[in-house]
């Protein structure tokens, strides 16, 4: 009898070890998921501002190191005070770099004349600054684009253009400018090496495409009709479209591969159509398949009045494109518009300039979108440049109270 009663308590008090431990590892899982639910909810909203050639000509062209510096100073503090925490910089317009590279040549938009030396490195100095007061810095890059005009004189030797257009692979497009050719691998190759030194030297937080992706309908007729000798049904459009997903899966995984917390995202034109019947990007497969992009960032540069695309129908669909919870949306509203016609939204032409809150009521909408993570202005000046008129003025006071209450 008492080795039974032994046996007994022995039973008792390990099952109740056990069930204290069971209870204890439930509890342990529930405060990890809490935790977890805090850390999404806490996450916080990207906030960004496009800081284009034109900002970096205007604010640090032409200045002494000290004057620049104080004014990109100026800028991120301006930045922060105003709750914006993404920066979307311009590191390379045109086939050049505000940077110490040793592909390409510094930019006319911060020196005298290409290729000049740089005065300071203003990319590193852009970032040392903005991660001390909580913004992220995104490597901005055009990377087809050498020139908007046909300006030979201007390109400086060191500049890879010049081999480009000698051996075929770059090419001038009458009314618009001198372009890499997209289907050609030597500038896969050089857009790769270009992103590569980036993310070798700088601490930067992504990589970030804008919206020129195939300059015209004519530049790769050549690697098209080769591509035809082996898929002889391929059409033109999906050669293009194959063209420019291979060079974007290619800086995914360049951009993975040096931190898989880094940001590789894109800016594609805002109507979705054209995207495929001109640009030649193919928003709808990285919007459902991994390895392509992290973020799309739509310029959806439309009012809510605009008769051909009314914003709230357009941010739904591109919220709809999305299929993975793995990319995020961040819409690009068009601040640039504040207080101007806009003649492509026919009845709805006198919207921005009727009305002081329209980017405030996109914010808001865009956070109704399940797939939302922040939004990004274009551009800063028009924010904070020199043109400060009523309505945008009304127009930033509107937004700073959407960005309080959330």
């Amino acid at each position: 009898m008492k080795q039974f009663l032994s046996c007994f308590v022995v039973f008792v008090l390990l099952s109740f070890f056990l069930l204290s431990f069971k209870m204890d590892s439930l509890k342990e899982k529930e405060n990890f998921k809490e935790n977890k639910k805090k850390e999404i909810v806490e996450e916080p909203e990207k906030r960004a501002l496009f800081f284009s050639y034109i900002e970096c000509s205007h604010y640090l062209q032409d200045k002494t190191s000290e004057e620049a510096k104080q004014n990109i100073l100026s800028i991120l503090n301006t930045m922060k005070e105003n709750q914006f925490n993404m920066l979307l910089l311009q590191v390379r317009s045109f086939s050049d770099a505000i940077y110490p590279s040793s592909i390409f040549p510094s930019s006319k938009t911060v020196v005298d004349k290409e290729g000049d030396p740089l005065p300071f490195d203003f990319l590193s100095y852009f970032i040392e600054q903005a991660h001390q007061r909580k913004i992220e810095v995104h490597a901005w890059i055009n990377p087809y684009r050498i020139r908007n005009a046909v300006d030979m004189e201007n390109i400086s030797p060191q500049n890879p253009a010049r081999k480009a257009l000698e051996e075929g692979y770059a090419k001038e497009i009458e009314g618009k400018g001198l372009f890499y050719n997209p289907a050609r691998e030597e500038t896969k190759q050089l857009i790769l090496k270009g992103i590569k030194e980036i993310l070798e030297n700088y601490d930067v937080d992504g990589i970030h495409f804008d919206d020129y992706f195939y300059p015209d309908l004519e530049i790769d007729s050549i690697e098209y009709e080769q591509a035809r000798k082996e898929q002889p049904t391929v059409t033109h459009d999906a050669f293009r479209l194959s063209q420019v997903s291979s060079l974007i899966k290619q800086v995914y995984n360049l951009v993975k591969e040096k931190n898989s917390s880094l940001l590789f995202g894109i800016s594609p034109e805002g109507n979705i159509e054209n995207n495929y019947t001109s640009n030649f990007v193919d928003t709808k497969r990285f919007g459902k398949e991994e390895g392509f992009i992290d973020y799309l960032m739509p310029q959806i540069y439309f009012g809510f009045l605009n008769e051909r695309k009314p914003f709230l129908e357009v941010v739904k669909e591109w919220d709809h494109l999305i299929q993975l919870d793995s990319i995020s949306l961040l819409p690009a509203l068009a601040f640039y518009k504040v207080g101007k016609e806009d003649q492509y939204a026919l009845s709805g032409k006198n919207e921005w300039l009727e009305n002081g809150n329209i980017i405030q009521k996109e914010v808001i909408a865009s956070r109704a979108m399940s797939h939302y993570e922040g939004f990004s202005l274009f551009r800063y000046d028009s924010l904070f440049g020199e043109e400060q008129t009523t309505l945008v003025n009304l127009e930033k006071e509107n937004l700073k109270e959407a960005l309080q209450e959330f």
